[in-house]
Protein backbone atom coordinates (compact mmCIF):
# COMPACT_ATOMS: atom_id res chain seq x y z
CA UNK A 1 0.00 0.00 0.00
CA UNK A 2 2.85 2.42 0.83
CA UNK A 3 4.44 2.15 -2.63
CA UNK A 4 1.11 2.52 -4.44
CA UNK A 5 0.34 5.61 -2.33
CA UNK A 6 3.73 7.16 -3.25
CA UNK A 7 3.14 6.47 -6.94
CA UNK A 8 -0.32 8.04 -6.76
CA UNK A 9 1.08 11.10 -4.92
CA UNK A 10 3.76 11.48 -7.61
CA UNK A 11 1.18 11.24 -10.39
CA UNK A 12 -1.03 13.85 -8.75
CA UNK A 13 1.91 16.21 -8.10
CA UNK A 14 3.26 15.80 -11.63
CA UNK A 15 -0.23 16.23 -13.08
CA UNK A 16 -0.75 19.51 -11.21
CA UNK A 17 2.66 20.77 -12.35
CA UNK A 18 1.84 19.86 -15.95
CA UNK A 19 -1.50 21.67 -15.79
CA UNK A 20 0.13 24.77 -14.24
CA UNK A 21 2.92 24.75 -16.82
CA UNK A 22 0.51 24.36 -19.74
CA UNK A 23 -1.87 27.06 -18.51
CA UNK A 24 0.77 29.59 -17.48
CA UNK A 25 3.80 28.98 -19.70
CA UNK A 26 2.09 27.83 -22.89
CA UNK A 27 -1.44 29.25 -23.12
CA UNK A 28 -1.05 32.56 -21.22
CA UNK A 29 2.48 33.07 -22.54
CA UNK A 30 1.23 32.96 -26.12
CA UNK A 31 1.55 36.02 -28.34
CA UNK A 32 -2.15 35.54 -29.10
CA UNK A 33 -3.15 36.55 -25.55
CA UNK A 34 -3.42 40.37 -25.14
CA UNK A 35 -1.36 41.88 -22.30
CA UNK A 36 -4.37 43.08 -20.27
CA UNK A 37 -6.03 39.66 -20.49
CA UNK A 38 -2.74 37.89 -19.62
CA UNK A 39 -2.40 40.05 -16.48
CA UNK A 40 -6.02 39.36 -15.48
CA UNK A 41 -5.64 35.60 -15.95
CA UNK A 42 -2.35 35.50 -14.02
CA UNK A 43 -4.18 37.22 -11.14
CA UNK A 44 -6.95 34.62 -11.34
CA UNK A 45 -4.25 31.95 -10.89
CA UNK A 46 -2.98 33.55 -7.68
CA UNK A 47 -0.25 35.87 -8.95
CA UNK A 48 -0.07 39.28 -7.23
CA UNK A 49 0.24 41.82 -10.04
CA UNK A 50 -0.34 45.56 -10.05
CA UNK A 51 -0.77 47.67 -13.17
CA UNK A 52 2.09 45.91 -14.97
CA UNK A 53 2.74 45.18 -18.62
CA UNK A 54 3.79 41.55 -19.06
CA UNK A 55 5.07 40.51 -22.48
CA UNK A 56 4.53 37.16 -24.12
CA UNK A 57 6.78 34.12 -23.67
CA UNK A 58 7.35 34.48 -19.92
CA UNK A 59 8.02 31.38 -17.82
CA UNK A 60 6.99 30.91 -14.19
CA UNK A 61 7.47 27.92 -11.86
CA UNK A 62 4.72 28.98 -9.43
CA UNK A 63 2.51 31.90 -8.46
CA UNK A 64 5.02 33.09 -5.78
CA UNK A 65 5.44 36.53 -7.29
CA UNK A 66 4.45 40.06 -6.37
CA UNK A 67 4.77 42.52 -9.26
CA UNK A 68 4.17 46.21 -8.56
CA UNK A 69 2.62 49.00 -10.60
CA UNK A 70 4.04 50.38 -13.84
CA UNK A 71 6.36 47.39 -14.22
CA UNK A 72 7.39 46.27 -17.69
CA UNK A 73 8.63 42.71 -18.23
CA UNK A 74 10.03 42.03 -21.70
CA UNK A 75 9.77 38.76 -23.66
CA UNK A 76 11.48 35.51 -22.77
CA UNK A 77 12.08 36.13 -19.06
CA UNK A 78 12.26 33.12 -16.73
CA UNK A 79 11.13 33.34 -13.11
CA UNK A 80 12.29 30.30 -11.16
CA UNK A 81 9.99 31.48 -8.39
CA UNK A 82 9.61 28.51 -6.08
CA UNK A 83 10.47 31.02 -3.35
CA UNK A 84 8.96 34.52 -3.37
CA UNK A 85 9.97 37.06 -6.03
CA UNK A 86 9.05 40.68 -5.27
CA UNK A 87 9.32 43.34 -7.98
CA UNK A 88 8.79 46.96 -6.94
CA UNK A 89 6.94 49.70 -8.81
CA UNK A 90 8.40 51.23 -12.00
CA UNK A 91 10.82 48.35 -12.62
CA UNK A 92 11.79 47.51 -16.20
CA UNK A 93 13.07 44.03 -16.96
CA UNK A 94 14.81 43.44 -20.30
CA UNK A 95 14.41 40.43 -22.57
CA UNK A 96 15.49 36.95 -21.46
CA UNK A 97 16.31 37.90 -17.86
CA UNK A 98 16.54 34.97 -15.42
CA UNK A 99 15.42 35.46 -11.82
CA UNK A 100 16.23 32.39 -9.76
CA UNK A 101 15.17 31.38 -6.27
CA UNK A 102 16.40 27.79 -6.35
CA UNK A 103 19.92 26.43 -5.95
CA UNK A 104 21.73 23.54 -4.28
CA UNK A 105 24.14 23.10 -1.42
CA UNK A 106 27.50 21.74 -2.57
CA UNK A 107 27.38 18.00 -2.08
CA UNK A 108 30.09 15.31 -1.90
CA UNK A 109 32.27 14.48 -4.91
CA UNK A 110 29.87 11.70 -5.91
CA UNK A 111 27.13 14.31 -6.49
CA UNK A 112 28.06 17.99 -6.17
CA UNK A 113 24.44 19.18 -6.54
CA UNK A 114 23.41 18.55 -2.94
CA UNK A 115 20.10 19.32 -1.24
CA UNK A 116 17.92 22.02 -2.78
CA UNK A 117 17.96 25.50 -1.25
CA UNK A 118 15.29 28.17 -1.77
CA UNK A 119 15.84 31.89 -1.21
CA UNK A 120 13.61 34.85 -2.16
CA UNK A 121 14.58 37.63 -4.57
CA UNK A 122 13.60 41.30 -4.31
CA UNK A 123 14.01 43.91 -7.04
CA UNK A 124 13.59 47.43 -5.69
CA UNK A 125 11.37 50.13 -7.14
CA UNK A 126 12.64 52.05 -10.15
CA UNK A 127 15.32 49.52 -11.08
CA UNK A 128 16.19 48.45 -14.62
CA UNK A 129 17.44 44.92 -15.25
CA UNK A 130 19.23 44.69 -18.63
CA UNK A 131 18.82 41.98 -21.25
CA UNK A 132 19.93 38.47 -20.32
CA UNK A 133 20.98 39.44 -16.81
CA UNK A 134 20.78 36.77 -14.13
CA UNK A 135 19.65 37.48 -10.57
CA UNK A 136 20.54 34.59 -8.26
CA UNK A 137 18.66 33.28 -5.20
CA UNK A 138 18.62 35.39 -2.05
CA UNK A 139 19.60 38.63 -3.79
CA UNK A 140 18.03 42.03 -3.14
CA UNK A 141 18.51 44.66 -5.82
CA UNK A 142 18.19 48.08 -4.18
CA UNK A 143 15.85 50.80 -5.41
CA UNK A 144 16.95 52.73 -8.48
CA UNK A 145 19.65 50.29 -9.59
CA UNK A 146 20.67 49.51 -13.15
CA UNK A 147 21.86 45.97 -13.76
CA UNK A 148 23.81 45.85 -17.03
CA UNK A 149 22.95 43.43 -19.81
CA UNK A 150 24.51 40.02 -19.21
CA UNK A 151 25.43 40.73 -15.58
CA UNK A 152 25.23 37.94 -13.02
CA UNK A 153 24.02 39.32 -9.69
CA UNK A 154 25.35 37.06 -6.92
CA UNK A 155 24.90 39.36 -3.91
CA UNK A 156 22.80 42.31 -2.76
CA UNK A 157 23.03 45.59 -4.67
CA UNK A 158 22.95 48.86 -2.73
CA UNK A 159 20.40 51.42 -4.00
CA UNK A 160 21.08 53.78 -6.92
CA UNK A 161 24.06 52.05 -8.45
CA UNK A 162 25.11 50.71 -11.84
CA UNK A 163 26.13 47.07 -11.55
CA UNK A 164 27.87 45.13 -14.33
CA UNK A 165 30.01 42.06 -14.88
CA UNK A 166 30.28 38.44 -13.86
CA UNK A 167 29.88 38.50 -10.95
CA UNK A 168 28.18 41.90 -10.96
CA UNK A 169 29.94 44.68 -9.08
CA UNK A 170 29.08 48.32 -8.50
CA UNK A 171 30.58 50.36 -11.33
CA UNK A 172 29.34 53.77 -10.23
CA UNK A 173 26.75 55.66 -8.22
CA UNK A 174 23.65 56.93 -9.97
Amino acid sequence: MGRAHKVLDTLVTDGRAAIFHTAVNVVLASSLVPRHLRRTLYRALGFTIGAASLSAHLNFKSSNIDIGDRVYVNEGCVFDNLAQVTIGDFVHIGPEVLVGTTSHEIGPSSCRAGPTQLAPVCIGAGSWIGARAIVLPGVSVGEGCVIAAGAVVTRDCRPNGLYAGVPARRIRDL
